[in-house]
């Protein structure tokens, strides 16, 4: 199979084709599919920057490498999310300086060119901010709120939050020290139904209502 970019010369792309599977329907399926296609994004992005790598990886192999690392940010593993979010600051922010340094120096001759020279630092200090907000967010700790709603004599409902932290990790809290009500908390008279054998609707007595279980367990 090969891959012909115009004005280069041919690559060859090996991929794994399944059972009963045409070279067509292989193709379509692996190009659909976002790691091929970023592996040739890679492949061209880093050959512009740093030339021919040692051992002269191709395009597969750049898949390989990004299927790595989505199938574990696809199981909650956030290091590679905390590692791109921080190099970027750091990259926001140098090219920041280096925006904010070119400004200062066409202040005094070139003002147009010197407020130019500023909006792209502000830009780029913007998007330094972002980064760094959203590092903090995927790190800190997330507030889950259960609602719990008891019902006391007189029908007035009383809503009770229970706040539970846990860190910016996959999992959620467990709530094994959670109380849990088993049992009938209190039966009623009901309405007439029309299937005798039907299940009926409370209605209010003036009979004694019986106590709500004690839903805590310590």
């Amino acid at each position: 199979m090969k891959q012909k970019p115009a004005g280069s010369p041919a690559k060859a792309i090996t991929v794994d084709a399944k059972r009963d599977e045409c070279e067509a329907a292989t193709m379509a399926r692996v190009m659909v599919g976002p790691y091929l296609r970023h592996g040739i994004v890679a492949n061209g992005i880093i050959e512009k920057m740093a030339g021919k790598l040692p051992g002269e990886p191709k395009f597969e192999d750049f898949a390989k490498d990004i299927k790595a690392k989505a199938d574990l940010a696809s199981k909650g593993e956030m290091t590679l999310a905390s590692e791109i979010l921080a190099a970027q600051a750091l990259s926001l922010d140098m090219l920041f300086t280096e925006l904010a340094r070119r400004a200062t120096m066409n202040l005094g001759d070139y003002p147009l060119m010197a407020e130019r020279y500023a909006r792209l630092a502000f830009k780029a200090q913007g998007n330094c901010r972002a980064s760094l907000e959203a590092l903090a967010k995927l790190h800190q700790p997330r507030e889950q709120t259960v609602r719990h709603v008891h019902v006391n004599e007189g029908g007035q409902a009383v809503i009770a939050d229970e706040f539970h932290h846990h860190g910016g990790q996959e999992k959620n809290g467990n709530f094994d020290e959670q109380s849990h009500a088993t049992g009938t908390a209190g039966q009623g008279p009901s309405l007439p139904s029309p299937d005798p054998h039907g299940i009926g609707v409370p209605i209010a007595s003036g009979q004694r209502e019986t106590a709500l279980q004690d839903a805590r367990r310590n």
